[in-house]
């Protein structure tokens, strides 16, 4: 059967990659991007689902901006764009090599995209929350967005994943998700991309 792209918090990381303070001014919807990456974390702590958080060269393009609410975690600090450096390796091995990674962050043209071929070239599944993923440019995420799914990402949303995750109104935990889901998802741009897939 193929790979139908069935999220599970058995087997799930989610990627928290270089929301950093200088990008801040120049990132399209970057609020937008943040907040929704910011309630994906609070469900991965609800739900069990470890995050592993990266930095783009801290010291020239600052810290994690506050409002991710990553303050617990350690960022794992690089210069490539891609998240699979030796720290982060390790840490995947430490926690039995997941074989789902959730996604989100910037830039979807560099970061995301490295990270995404890197992880798909050791058969891993990627999911990409593409309302919680951004560029400077709209036309570079939305081709970004495009040429990953062509590589075999599943392109998702925000609460798709919540959704995806507690898969059932019985969930134990469905009660503190439902609360990350009060409000809808803020339009961070992709209605004219939709009509292209």
């Amino acid at each position: 059967m193929a790979n139908i792209g069935r999220l599970s918090t058995k087997d799930a990381v989610l990627f928290l990659c270089d929301m950093q303070e200088k990008f801040r001014p120049n990132i399209f919807h970057f609020t937008d991007i943040v907040s929704n990456a910011a309630r994906l974390l609070q469900a991965s702590r609800v739900l069990g689902i470890p995050p592993i958080l990266t930095e783009q060269y801290p010291k020239g393009l600052g810290p994690t901006v506050p409002e991710l609410g990553a303050e617990d975690l350690t960022a794992h600090t690089k210069t490539s764009f891609t998240m699979i450096i030796e720290g982060v390796e390790k840490e995947l091995q430490t926690l039995g090599n997941p074989r789902q990674i959730i996604l989100c962050g910037i830039e979807a043209h560099a970061c995301i995209a490295c990270t995404t071929y890197d992880l798909l070239e050791k058969g891993m599944e990627v999911h990409i929350v593409a309302d919680a993923v951004s560029s400077r440019s709209q036309t570079d995420r939305l081709f970004a967005l495009s040429r990953l799914k062509q590589s075999g990402a599943f392109l998702t949303t925000t609460e798709a994943v919540l959704l995806q995750l507690v898969q059932d109104a019985k969930h134990p935990n469905f009660k503190e998700i439902q609360k990350l889901l009060a409000h809808p998802s803020p339009d961070t741009g992709l209605l004219a991309f939709f009509s292209s897939l």
